[in-house]
């Protein structure tokens, strides 16, 4: 587990006698990016993430994009999304603030109290200007 120790991981449940459960930042980070992806009107996480591209890529690609902070039993996400040409940049974003939250805390048991995101870009693709 020396390998596993030296990554940024936080302690989910631990019963000293017998075992501890570490989930690894890099984990959070891919649920968050994978949880965005399943909201229509999100192109893109990070600029290179897409819908269609999520099952091929690994999980030091996915967590790109996405910062997350533990404290003790709470987290902070931080996201960088693509949306797409003509959806309503506030209905989306708040829809992908819902799902990752949800999300995050029914796999991992923590309490998420920020999703904050940055919206980079549109996706013009496939658009007539």
């Amino acid at each position: 587990m020396s390998e596993f120790d030296n990554r940024n991981t936080y302690v989910l449940n631990s019963d000293d006698k017998i075992s501890e459960l570490r989930i690894a930042d890099e984990v959070i980070a891919s649920i968050a990016a994978i949880a965005a992806t399943d909201v229509e009107g999100v192109s893109t996480v990070s600029s290179n993430i897409t819908r269609d591209n999520v099952n091929k890529v690994g999980n030091k690609a996915l967590s790109k994009g996405v910062k997350v902070v533990v404290e003790g039993n709470n987290a902070n996400i931080d996201m960088v999304l693509m949306v797409d040409y003509g959806c309503s940049i506030p209905k989306v974003t708040s829809k992908v603030q819902e799902k990752v939250k949800s999300t995050i805390e029914s796999m991992t048991g923590l309490n998420i109290t920020d999703v904050n995101i940055r919206v980079a870009g549109v996706n013009i693709d496939n658009k007539k200007l």
